[in-house]
Parts: structure tokens; C-alpha cells; sequence
């Protein structure tokens, strides 16, 4: 192959690309409609002129007929009169137009076979553009379509890769982290403020608990039952009253000093 043969090959792909790729379905579907119309009135001229074309040799024919009768009477005529001459001229005349109608008629014959397949590819060419109408305005819409799904899925494929959807993402996944931090910041400030209520009110257990041992040693009970120790919950001492009087004084050092 040679090196001409190669880069006409390749100029002509470039092209054919290039138009396949700047055709708009919709745009080349008005376009074909349109030559189609065009083509239609052209045949239409065509069979008007084939179908006067025809007549026109009809009435030819039609001429050369009369003719053909009018000098076969005129013969008659002279051969009566005994004029051979003149029947003899008539005579000739008449083959003259019994030629004439002849190539006429042949002609004629010829002409309505044409004008009969002009009218069918007349017929036909027009049941064509009421189809292709009929599927352009479909092929229309599908195309439009098709172009608006394309639009549609390459506008979604690019949303990832956007700058202003990527710098949102990162606002929400900031906001969501404030949120977070704020939720935990108010827990820790829920627990220390239950922590500090809690410490109010075991102050007071233990000054409750302290008024009960004053009224129980006024009273000049012998033995208090304790609370159980943090070993054994079932368990209960008795104490005598010189030990509660020394814890007692234990206790009441133990909140001075603090």
C-alpha cells in the first residue's frame, strides 16, 4: 500500500469522524425531511410533465387516425370518378399517417408505461415522508431524551469533583463535629454540676447523722447499731458508748481540720 493510498485513507476517516461527530440527530432529521419534500415536488414535476408528454402523443395519434380515414375516403373518392391518379396520392398520403399513427402508438405505449411507474414512485415517495414525519417527531423526542439523560448523568458524575460540593461536605462534616464537641461539653458540665449537688447533699447526711448520735447519747442509750462496713453488708456492731464518744471527738477534729 502505498504512502499516498494511506494518508488519503486517513484524511478521509479524520472527515468522516469530524461530520459524524458535528451531526445533530435533530438538526439532520429536519434536514432529511426537507430533501425528501424537494425530491417529492421534483417527481411530482416529472410525472405532470410524463402525463403531458403522453397526452400530447395521444393526440397525435389521434390526428394521424383521422388523417388515415379522411385520405382512404378521399381514395374512395377518385376511384369512383375514375381518377387512378388522385386515388393513387390519396393512397400514399394515407400510408404516410398509417405510419405516423403507428410510431405514434408505439411512442404512446412507451409513455404510459413511464408515466404509470412515475405515479407509483410518486405513490410510494409519499407514503415514505408521512412515515418519516410520523417517526422523526418520535426520533425528536428520543434524541432530546437521550440528551437530557446524558446531561443529567455527566452534571451527577461531576458533582464529586466540584469544588463548591466538596468545600460543603467539609462545612457539614465541620458542623457535625461542632455539634459533637458542644453535646460532650455539656455533658462533662451536667456530671460536675450533679457531682457537686451530690457533695451538698452528703454534708447533709452527715450532719443528720451526727445530730442523731448527740440525741442518742443525750438520751443515754448503751449501744448503736452502725451501718454496715463496706466488707460485709449483713453485718452489725455494737459499739459501747466511751468508744462513740471517742470517735465522736475523732470526727468532729476530722471536720475542723478540714
Amino acid at each position: 500500500m502505498g504512502l499516498f493510498d494511506r494518508l488519503s485513507r486517513l484524511i478521509r476517516a479524520n472527515l468522516n469522524a469530524f461530520v459524524s461527530d458535528a451531526e445533530d440527530p435533530i438538526k439532520i432529521l429536519d434536514q432529511s425531511v426537507a430533501d425528501m419534500q424537494e425530491d417529492l415536488v421534483k417527481l411530482r414535476q416529472a410525472v405532470a410533465m410524463a402525463i403531458a408528454s403522453q397526452k400530447r402523443l395521444e393526440n397525435q395519434a389521434n390526428q394521424a387516425k383521422e388523417q388515415i380515414k379522411n385520405w382512404f375516403t378521399r381514395a374512395e373518392l377518385a376511384l369512383k370518378k375514375e381518377e387512378d391518379d388522385l386515388a393513387r396520392e390519396a393512397l400514399s398520403r394515407k400510408k404516410t399517417f398509417q405510419e405516423t399513427y403507428e410510431s405514434l402508438s408505439t411512442q404512446f405505449q412507451t409513455q404510459n408505461g413511464q408515466v404509470e411507474k412515475l405515479k407509483k414512485s410518486l405513490l410510494l415517495l409519499e407514503r415514505k415522508i408521512a412515515e418519516a414525519r410520523t417517526k422523526k417527531d418520535m426520533l425528536k423526542a428520543r434524541a432530546q431524551a437521550a440528551k437530557a439523560q446524558e446531561q443529567i448523568q455527566s452534571a451527577v458524575g461531576d458533582l464529586g469533583s466540584k469544588s463548591a460540593m466538596a468545600a460543603f461536605e467539609r462545612m457539614e462534616d465541620k458542623v457535625e463535629a461542632l455539634e459533637a464537641s458542644g453535646q460532650a461539653a455539656l455533658e462533662l458540665a451536667g456530671e460536675d454540676l450533679e457531682s457537686k449537688f451530690a457533695a451538698l447533699e452528703g454534708g447533709d447526711d452527715i450532719e443528720k447523722e451526727l445530730e442523731t448520735l448527740r440525741t442518742q447519747l443525750k438520751s443515754g442509750v448503751e449501744a448503736i447499731a452502725l451501718p454496715p462496713s463496706d466488707l460485709d453488708v449483713n453485718e452489725v456492731k455494737t459499739v459501747e458508748i466511751q468508744e462513740v464518744e471517742v470517735e465522736l471527738e475523732e470526727m468532729k477534729k476530722s471536720m475542723d481540720n478540714s
